[in-house]
């Protein structure tokens, strides 16, 4: 960080809430209502869970009433981006702010690096991946300590998967940790089950479930830090594998499904792999059953606290649903692919803002936003001090949220310079306006969609518009240079 960033937050720090407000005055950032409390802020994440997942986005198979409650009385938009088609990129920046590529945390942290790809199963591809961190660096100042500096109670619950022991949430301007670590999922003896075998999370009764687990947590905090500002950060491993439900939830959906009439095919091919053209997974349908409950117990406590008044709450998703391997649970429709995939069913995602007496309730936004923008948001919300050396892409939500917005002209990039779990090839794109370039590392081929007029990216352009596909090209080489973007290189074992 540079020397004037550091300068100005210990100065902070020392002087306290007073020398924040004045700063804050003299900048003309946030509400200069100092007699009010700054908000609360409860954060779900949820893993792997798709873009139409939720009642409230359009599934009729999974039942989701407190979320679909939630929308209800917030904001939901439908243009929301994740950072990244995988999980640990996506995370590390809505803590942070940046791009993935920016801080070279590009691939899921225990993804192959280039010179272990020899004992991964994509030894024999075309290019090797490129290099990337496998940890959050303990430089960037979070969106908790940030948050912290401003007088906030700062909670996590659930999956970290940022980093090893030493870059652990609690290494990370979180006050509590539950349950957070370097896994990717809940790999214990009991996976989705106590005794869960996590060094951050003691084991509850047998037969507990994780994700009442992590909501019973998260409550713990809220009410106790109740007189006070605070972020209670709810990542859930939910629904990520292993695939595993409560069984009354499974038996329930298995009922169901035999109920369910289709239309067309159950399974389609994207590249090389089988996908899933419906939603009828039984258990995926309990572990999405079982998260919205979760989510209900928290908000709940919000109400019976009298907090909800108080509270901003947000929802979304790391990455697209799982619908090209690894069971293939859930079906993306109209949206194409799913997770570890460039096209929208990899990075478009459910997201949910409820800031009570600024958005209105059952409002819709279909501007893009992506996953940096959390971090300028929530300072923001709370009138504190923007922080640009730090949160370099993201830009407030606040225009859209008061529905103030004129339409926004800044371009989307993505960067996923390694060969996806589920089938996805190294590559990067772009969204500028309604059309989307997406280019092939391998054959450096592009393909080029006008996502207002083909959602489902069915119709390529790049023919038909060269001029279009040249100019979004350039700006994503552009974009790769300033950020400082690792690429994938030759293989050149496969020459031999």
């Amino acid at each position: 960080m540079s020397g004037r960033f550091l300068n100005r937050r210990e100065f902070l720090k020392a002087a306290g809430t007073t020398a924040i407000l004045g700063f804050c005055a003299r900048a003309g950032l946030g509400r200069q209502d100092t007699t009010r409390r700054k908000p609360n802020f409860v954060f779900f994440l949820s893993d792997d869970l798709g873009w139409k997942d939720l009642g409230c986005y359009g599934s009729t198979f999974y039942e989701t009433p407190n979320i679909d409650r939630l929308a209800a009385q917030s904001m939901r938009f439908t243009s929301a981006y994740a950072a990244c088609p995988v999980c640990s990129p996506t995370r590390a920046s809505i803590m942070t702010g940046k791009y993935p590529a920016r801080l070279a945390t590009t691939d899921y942290f225990g993804a192959p690096q280039p010179d272990t790809v020899d004992r991964h199963w994509t030894k024999d591809k075309p290019l090797l991946p490129a290099r990337y961190e496998d940890r959050l660096p303990l430089e960037e100042v979070t969106i908790a300590e940030a948050l912290k500096e401003g007088g906030y109670a700062t909670f996590f619950a659930g999956k970290w998967h940022l980093g090893p022991e030493g870059y652990w949430p609690e290494d990370q301007g979180f006050d509590i940790n539950k349950g957070g670590c370097d896994r990717g999922g809940p790999y214990g003896r009991g996976k989705y089950f106590s005794p869960y075998d996590n060094p951050r999370l003691p084991d509850g009764p047998p037969g507990e479930h994780l994700p009442d687990r992590l909501a019973t947590e998260t409550c713990k905090f809220i009410e106790a830090n109740k007189d006070r500002p605070f972020l209670a950060y709810l990542a859930f491993y939910s629904v990520h594998t292993p695939l595993m439900a409560r069984d009354d939830l499974r038996a329930k959906y298995e009922t169901k499904a035999k109920r369910v009439k289709h239309e067309g095919p159950d399974w389609g091919k994207e590249g090389e792999r089988q996908v899933r053209l419906v939603q009828d997974h039984a258990v995926y349908a309990g572990m999405v059953e079982a998260m919205d409950q979760a989510v209900g117990k928290v908000l709940d406590a919000l109400d019976r606290l009298d907090l909800a008044k108080d509270t901003v709450v947000f929802f979304m998703s790391d990455n697209g649903g799982l619908s090209t391997a690894e069971g293939h649970p859930t079906c993306n429709l109209p949206l194409r692919g799913g997770k570890g995939w460039l096209y929208e069913g990899g990075i478009r995602e459910p997201m949910i803002v409820r800031w009570p007496g600024v958005t209105q309730p059952g409002s819709v936004c279909e501007e893009p936003v992506i996953s940096t923008d959390f971090y300028p948001t929530m300072l923001d919300m709370a009138g504190l001090p923007a922080r640009p050396d730090q949160h370099l892409d993201g830009r407030s939500m606040r225009p859209f949220l008061q529905q103030t917005n004129r339409p926004d002209r800044r371009a989307f990039y993505w960067h996923y310079p390694h060969y996806g779990n589920q089938g996805g090839s190294p590559g990067g794109a772009v969204r500028m306006g309604d059309y989307k370039l997406i280019e092939f590392y391998e054959d450096n081929r592009v393909e080029l969609y006008n996502l207002r007029d083909d959602l489902g990216e069915q119709n390529d352009l790049a023919m038909k518009m060269p001029d279009k596909a040249a100019e979004l090209k350039q700006m994503l080489h552009r974009w790769r240079g300033e950020v400082g973007a690792r690429m994938p290189t030759a293989n050149l074992s496969m020459r031999k």
